[in-house]
């Protein structure tokens, strides 16, 4: 899991377009803007130093997922079951032998914590946890064995196909067409002091149960299909459960509660790994 082995792959995928993934980008922009604004100074200037005043958290927070068009076993291989974890009740139990997005946030944590970790480890690391922090609280990223977070549960969104998993990524997100700044703002606006307090927590498991609480509630509200009423399906094609002005106004306030608790939350795990001044790797990112 040594990024220096993989600087070449990265210059190139670089250039590749990129997978609309977890959040979907806004969705992790968002994650990312809302943690910076709860940084400690100690916890800012280590993020800084590892990526440079040229790099934001919001921009670092989508890398993970737009290395996922990148050739080479660490990114085809490697680096795939982190973006999630799998359980079907809703304690964690154990990582699977192919590891998952819990075992990866801890050896990020450790990644950031040992002296000699080099600039590039510490920058890889970095922004795998701005990530998976995120797609922890994302509850379609909690999965249950063997629909793939809901990937293989086809519906319609306003009339269009696609699958759960994809609605929870970006639809709902997206569907206020507002950018991740002025979403950020939005939501910030609506944190409370009593937010805050209750949910500064840098225990993980936390945040999965929680997130396989919120997948039941979503799993029991996919409605019953609807005889078609006029609109013609090709031949073969079953019905889907349509997803449209009632299923935003019952999960939009879930969405954007997840998306402020996964910032402060960042904010929180970040915090903590800083607690104290950290040993420093000799490159500069400047």
């Amino acid at each position: 899991m040594k990024a220096r082995l993989f600087i070449a792959v990265a210059t190139v995928a670089a250039l590749m377009p990129s997978p609309a993934l977890a959040w979907g980008k806004t969705g992790h922009r968002v994650v990312a803007a809302i943690a910076d604004t709860q940084l400690s100074g100690l916890a800012r200037a280590h993020v800084r130093e590892l990526l440079g005043y040229g790099e934001s958290l919001d921009e670092a927070a989508n890398w993970p997922d737009e290395m996922r068009a990148a050739p080479g076993e660490f990114w085809q291989k490697t680096a795939t079951p982190w973006h999630y974890v799998t359980l079907n009740g809703i304690i964690y139990d154990h990582a699977p032998p192919e590891g998952d997005a819990l075992e990866a946030l801890a050896h990020f944590k450790a990644v950031l914590r040992d002296p000699k970790s080099s600039l590039a480890d510490k920058q890889l690391a970095l922004r795998f946890i701005v990530h998976l922090v995120g797609d922890l609280h994302q509850p379609l990223h909690v999965g249950k064995c063997c629909d793939r977070g809901g990937n293989d549960i086809k519906v319609s969104w306003f009339g269009k196909p696609t699958n759960l998993h994809a609605v929870w990524d970006s639809q709902l997100v997206d569907d206020q067409q507002l950018s991740f700044t002025e979403m950020a703002a939005k939501l910030e606006r609506h944190i409370s002091d009593r937010d805050l307090i209750t949910w500064w927590d840098i225990n993980p498991r936390d945040w999965i149960s929680e997130s396989a609480e919120y997948r039941e509630r979503i799993y029991a509200a996919i409605p019953p299909v609807k005889k078609a009423t006029g609109k013609k399906r090709k031949k073969g094609e079953a019905p889907l459960p349509d997803l449209s002005y009632s299923y935003l106004y019952k999960f939009t306030p879930l969405v954007e509660q997840r998306l402020k608790q996964a910032g402060i939350r960042l904010a929180a795990y970040l915090n903590d790994i800083y607690s104290e001044p950290q040993p420093l790797p000799p490159e500069s990112a400047r």
